[in-house]
């Protein structure tokens, strides 16, 4: 998992192959970790799978059946969130258990299904359904997330951060984000730039700390909850709405302050080092 469980770092040295070769190589031996893994996969193509049926189809067939839509649009989006889950604990698994030396390409794979195709399809088919005059824009918006995602993929394979710190938004946190600011509905032009500033915040150096520990929990109960308003707006719950739209407001909340923390903090650690070069200067 590329980011908030990533398994790179453990990935087991294979043995030699048994000589009478019966024995299946441990390179195709799928691990407990690489079963959740797959879950993830499974979780974002089944949420392309119901945008598509019911909320595309639909649209493009003139139905005006906003209750199987908003049923659609929440199903698609808690199996973005189920995914996260996945991503979260194939990570945790694999360092309590062990992990295929595919372990890292397959949460490379799967990620880039869930939360670059998945969402990035997400945005897409709201600009086809907001308004067809905006459909072009969308799709080049739609774009841009996916590109990001590939990028914030690659990159993180090739760079060595320091241990605990991711480089970029991750991918789950940013998928998730891309989506809450579609759910909020806001004009079209806010969504637009809010959009491209998540797929920007994926690509940069912005530092964002791994999930572990008590932060991994609060994350695991943040997506829960998340649940939670989505089945209630699905289901047109008393104050569902409301309920949705405030979630949704403070995923973004938080997706923006991550990183005036992250920068003032890096700002504090290149004043203190200054500070302390220039007193041994004059020392």
């Amino acid at each position: 998992m590329t980011d908030p469980g990533s398994r790179t770092d453990w990935v087991p040295e294979a043995p030699e192959e048994e000589a009478d070769g019966e024995e299946m190589p441990l390179s195709l031996r799928l691990s407990i970790a690489d079963t959740l893994t797959l879950g993830n996969a499974t979780c974002g193509f089944m949420a392309v799978y119901f945008t598509t049926t019911g909320i595309l189809i639909p649209h493009l067939t003139g139905s005006n059946e906003t209750g199987m839509a908003r049923h659609s649009a929440a199903t698609a989006v808690i199996l973005m969130l189920l995914a996260a889950v996945f991503d979260l604990c194939d990570g945790l698994v694999a360092r309590k258990l062990r992990s295929s030396p595919m372990g890292a390409e397959l949460d490379n794979l799967s990620d880039l299904i869930s939360f670059g195709l998945a969402p990035a399809y997400f945005v897409l088919v709201y600009g086809m359904v907001a308004d067809d005059a905006h459909q072009k824009v969308s799709a080049l918006a739609a774009i841009v997330v996916l590109l990001a995602v590939v990028l914030r993929l690659a990159r993180f394979s090739c760079v060595t951060m320091k241990d605990g710190m991711f480089q970029g938004m991750p991918s789950p946190f940013g998928a998730l984000t891309v989506v809450s600011i579609v759910l909020l509905e806001l004009p079209f032009v806010p969504t637009l730039l809010a959009i491209i500033g998540v797929a920007w915040l994926m690509v940069s150096r912005v530092e964002y700390p791994k999930p572990r520990g008590i932060l991994a929990a609060a994350m695991l109960s943040w997506i829960v909850g998340a649940m939670g308003l989505l089945a209630a707006w699905a289901f047109d719950a008393p104050g569902g709405q409301l309920l949705l739209q405030t979630g949704c407001a403070l995923q973004i909340v938080l997706a923006a302050t991550i990183p005036l923390f992250a920068t003032t903090r890096r700002v504090n650690t290149i004043r203190h080092n200054r500070r302390e070069a220039r007193a041994q200067v004059q020392q």
